[in-house]
């Protein structure tokens, strides 16, 4: 399989002009402040269908023969891939078929069919799904659009990094690029190599499943889009070639950079994008210097992205979860709120036991949930609730 160049990735802009969005590089003085460094962000999660992939998927179907048309198009995608190929397809008039893992975020399933698709589940994982739609089109003869494995999806990612060729100014840095299957990172490092060599160029794959660092797959992660087990040999031969560096993060700094984005930045962000800024924060990034993070997708769920925020603050020390055992006498609660109110914190649930508990029969157990200004004053609150006389177990 040829590799792209830097003429595919302008002939790509050609076609996407009019359709994909130059979308926006935005300095954060809040990101900036927690990591000591400039730090800029390519808000990918605005482009149009919400993600970066609209630019591969685009440029792809736009490339098809007539027979390949009449034949329909089908995929395999993790939600994002599958909303592009959707939407290409009906922009094209013709037909699409989308296969996407069981545990698939429901925002991006319904947006598929939104656009006209006809949605499969196929399979626990993204992988799983890329079998069955290979079975669908040895049965159907419909042209298989891969998500990453494929020189005209590279090069339309690619125009993202002709953005950031014209967008960063000069002494940018370093470039930090989130790593599924390696196509938005192969689009980009074949641009930026080409016309801006002085960039590092790092990429970022989460913990539970990052094969270009190395890593045996181990489970689900809150960053789907980049969930990719078995990445293409065309990518991996880009990738090793062009990349510094591949750096790994976990799910709960993902988490709590997905929080960051939504409180500092105001950017509704899914795991995979965020992950960029969770390295970043995280110290993960080689470097002192100003820095731009791709931030590759913003299709998370309402639901998800609740589950996310509430255990992002838990972790963070914004969420404060204690089990106070008290002496079973009025008044005893009132008095556990008042050192909350001294103290400035926010009750926002409380449960109290009396049975079922391992406490003396003259005991009973309480259990809050409360809100913090952080670690620090977490641990002022629980000091203060032990000065009054309390047991306290904090649980989170």
């Amino acid at each position: 399989m040829t590799r792209p160049a830097v003429p595919d990735l302008l002939a790509a802009r050609e076609r996407l002009e009019g359709v994909a969005r130059m979308t926006p590089l935005l300095t954060s003085g809040s990101i900036g402040g927690l990591t000591g460094r400039n730090v800029t962000l390519k808000a990918e999660n605005l482009q149009l269908t919400g993600s970066f992939k609209i630019r591969g998927a685009y440029n792809t179907i736009a490339q098809l023969t007539e027979a390949e048309r009449e034949a329909g198009v089908v995929t395999a995608s993790a939600g994002n891939h599958g909303q592009a190929v959707a939407w290409a397809a009906r922009r094209a008039g013709i037909a699409a078929t989308i296969f996407v893992p069981e545990g698939a975020p429901m925002a991006k399933v319904d947006a598929a069919r939104g656009y006209g698709a006809e949605v499969v589940l196929g399979g626990e994982g993204f992988d799983d799904a890329v079998a069955a739609a290979r079975l669908h089109v040895e049965a159907t003869g419909a042209t298989f659009v891969h998500a990453f494995d494929d020189p005209r999806v590279i090069a339309g990612q690619g125009t993202l990094g002709l953005e950031l060729a014209e967008q960063l100014p000069p002494g940018a840095g370093t470039v930090v690029i989130p790593i599924g299957g390696g196509g938005l990172a192969s689009g980009i490092a074949i641009g930026l190599r080409a016309l801006r060599p002085e960039l590092s160029l790092v990429g970022v794959q989460a913990a539970q499943c990052a094969p270009f660092a190395g890593r045996a797959p181990i489970g689900p992660t809150i960053a789907d889009g980049i969930a990719v087990k078995v990445p293409a040999e065309l990518t991996s031969a880009i990738l090793h070639d062009l990349l510094d560096e591949v750096v790994v993060v976990e799910d709960e700094a993902i988490s709590r950079a997905i929080v960051l984005l939504l409180e500092r930045s105001k950017l509704v962000v899914e795991g995979a994008g965020a992950a960029p800024v969770a390295a970043l924060v995280g110290g993960l990034v080689p470097g002192d210097g100003p820095v731009c993070a791709v931030l590759a997708g913003g299709n998370i769920d309402a639901t998800t992205l609740m589950s996310v925020t509430r255990f992002g603050l838990t972790s963070s020390g914004r969420y404060l979860i204690l089990r106070i055992v008290i002496p079973d006498r009025p008044g005893q609660l009132a008095k556990i709120v008042g050192v909350i109110a001294a103290e400035r914190a926010n009750v926002l649930a409380v449960t109290h036991y009396r049975e079922g508990r391992s406490i003396g029969v003259l005991e009973t157990e309480a259990e809050l949930t409360l809100e913090t200004r952080g670690e620090e004053h977490s641990l002022q609150l629980v000091e203060a609730l032990v000065t009054a006389g309390f047991t306290v177990h904090r649980l989170r």
